[in-house]
């Protein structure tokens, strides 16, 4: 592994200072296993992950930039591109599907007027292409919103969540 960057120009005090954190758990030696949590930290400080981010990321954990872009470009909790505010996953793993997640999906999409994948046109919501498992199973059918799980949903429980969003 390579030598890491203290400087890390593009990464906020708050960003560097969050990273930290997590690399003081590893050896100085395993720097790279702080890198889930660095790109959950940038994600929630920009809304998104930009290549000028995970470049910084990676100068400042000491690893190649393509370690980075593949670990984001992987995994779901991950967004590569500007999304809306709030981002809404829906559990469609076996439990939630046959506990009623597809007329949850249905209906989100129908509320919101757009569908899996996509942002509302005023930026407020994203609703996630696909989210395989939030290992919720006993709450099916299920949702994440943003960082906080919601349970044995309806569509009347899904507008009370929307409509208590800011």
């Amino acid at each position: 592994m390579k030598a890491h960057d203290d400087t890390a120009p593009g990464l906020s005090p708050g960003l560097r200072a969050e990273i930290d954190a997590w690399l003081s758990r590893y050896p100085e030696d395993r720097r790279q296993s702080a890198l889930l949590a660095a790109l959950r930290a940038a994600q929630h400080e920009h809304g998104h992950l930009e290549v000028a981010q995970m470049d910084a990321i990676a100068a400042y954990l000491g690893i190649p930039a393509v370690a980075v872009y593949e670990v984001a470009s992987f995994y779901s909790m991950y967004t590569l591109k500007p999304v809306g505010k709030h981002t809404l996953a829906v559990c469609t793993n076996i439990s939630c599907m046959l506990r009623g997640a597809s007329e949850i999906v249905a209906h989100l999409e129908q509320r919101l007027g757009i569908k899996l994948g996509e942002s509302t046109p005023d930026g407020r919501f994203y609703l996630k292409r696909e989210e395989e498992c939030l290992a919720g199973c006993c709450g099916a059918p299920m949702m994440q919103v943003d960082h906080v799980y919601h349970e044995h949903l309806t569509p009347q429980r899904v507008d009370q969540i929307l409509d208590s969003l800011e």
